[in-house]
């Protein structure tokens, strides 16, 4: 017989079939035996009697979680069971043993963690993974549908573009390179051939820290527009955002049911227009509702960042930062004249603390204050002389903005640690399996 998925099955509701996958659970006695079966489509229950396979019964009794079978039988339906369905088994195929599974309710998360690439079947795991993957997909719509080309940079570059004290250095043929931070510096390249582009790939941030925020290896969704101004970055972020958070919504109601997320700030997200502050009405905000002084100039630390998410239900956008917090790659500001020097630069900070999901800017256009800015860093502008050939050569205005990922998914799905919301987590002290 052909091979249903499980749920294919359990929509198929009675008669014959053929399923394969692994034991979830199993119980019984010497006359009747019990097998909860998953495959990455659902679980099912199934009954498999004594007196029907006397010549495989020593096997089936000693199977245990994670065996891998191939199972014949009559779907029917049954309340009882787990999924409202059972199958009555008349054929099984023991495809792989398993022996003493080492996962169990008792494991700390650091002994998961060095079972991970078991821990990866759980319910758990399944669901975040299966919500991750429709988030990708989303994304790649929501710019497709606008035109956008996909596009990739390299891995390894001969510069800083984030902060020079967060870099992987590589030994790269005797000569020293670094892991990417980001596309940003050979994204701007692409759009004077391509005009609107995106990438979805691993960014490389060697931050020392422990905190549940952060990875050293992450993805970042970006993109880079050509001939677009501030205001149309921060539409296309809140547009990206509401398409994602629509998508899971509908594709990933069991995954959601199952984590038990609450899905209030999902459905106002679809639902209102995200609310839009500069960077000085966030103090002032602070300050009157949550008894927070900043001074200005100050970046917004994680506990800022968190005390703003409390006054509202969806993310919001904080644009104009101090300059001297940003990149020198964003483009000043003559908005606020009387505040200090600010660039056209935004935050979106999502609810219920999950903090800053996506960074954007305007880009420069002047050689001369890159120059500067890069000067101010300490870093030298003759490495980036490629970059600087974009400015000469026909520059027009353009921005772009990175997404990360994975803090992304950490709220969809209500996540504890961003280290669930990927596949092999790394950080400061996991590097294994």
């Amino acid at each position: 017989m052909k091979f249903l998925s499980i749920a294919e099955a359990i929509t198929k509701g009675k008669g014959k079939v053929a399923v394969r996958g692994w034991v979830h659970r199993e119980r019984g006695s010497n006359k009747l035996k019990f097998i909860i079966l998953r495959d990455e489509s659902s679980m099912i229950q199934c009954l498999l009697p004594q007196e029907k396979f006397k010549k495989q019964w020593l096997d089936i009794d000693k199977l245990q979680i994670e065996a891998s079978l191939e199972i014949e039988g009559i779907i029917k339906k049954e309340k009882r069971a787990p999924t409202g369905h059972e199958i009555h088994v008349d054929k099984i195929n023991i495809v792989g043993l398993s022996n003493e599974f080492p996962i169990n309710k008792d494991l700390n998360e650091e002994l998961l963690g060095d079972r991970r690439h078991l821990w990866l079947r759980s319910r758990k795991m399944t669901s975040i993974l299966k919500i991750r993957s429709t988030v990708l997909q989303a994304l790649r719509e929501h710019w497709h549908n606008k035109g956008f080309y996909e596009y990739h940079s390299p891995t390894l570059i001969g510069m800083q573009c984030e902060g020079g004290s967060t870099l992987f250095k590589v030994d790269y043929f005797s000569k020293p390179m670094f892991l990417s931070q980001t596309w940003q510096l050979h994204a701007e390249p692409g759009i004077f051939a391509l005009e609107k582009i995106f990438t979805i790939q691993p960014a490389f941030r060697a931050e020392k820290s422990k905190t549940s925020r952060h990875l050293t290896e992450l993805w970042m969704a970006e993109m880079e527009a050509a001939w677009e101004n501030f205001d149309y970055l921060q539409d296309d972020a809140e547009q990206a955002i509401k398409h994602v958070v629509s998508s899971v919504l509908k594709k990933n109601k069991t995954e959601l049911e199952f984590l038990k997320k609450d899905l209030t700030t999902l459905k106002a997200t679809l639902k209102k227009k995200f609310p839009r502050m500069t960077y000085t009405e966030s103090l002032k905000l602070l300050k009157s509702k949550k008894k927070v002084d900043i001074e200005w100039g100050k970046d917004l630390r994680t506990i800022e960042e968190d005390k703003l998410s409390e006054l509202y239900d969806t993310p919001i956008i904080i644009t104009d930062y101090p300059k001297q917090v940003k990149a020198f790659y964003m483009k000043e500001s003559d908005k606020h004249p009387s505040e200090g020097k600010t660039v056209l630069g935004f935050d979106m900070i999502a609810p219920e603390h999950y903090g800053e999901i996506i960074g954007a800017s305007q880009r420069e256009e002047s050689i001369e204050r890159l120059k500067k800015n890069l000067k101010e860093q300490g870093e030298d502008p003759e490495k980036y002389d490629f970059y600087f050939d974009t400015r000469r050569y026909g520059s027009v205005p353009h921005g772009g903005y990175g997404l990360g990922v994975e803090r992304l998914i950490a709220w969809l799905c209500g996540l504890d640690t961003i280290k669930d919301a990927i596949a092999f987590p790394r950080t400061m002290s996991r590097s294994y399996p």
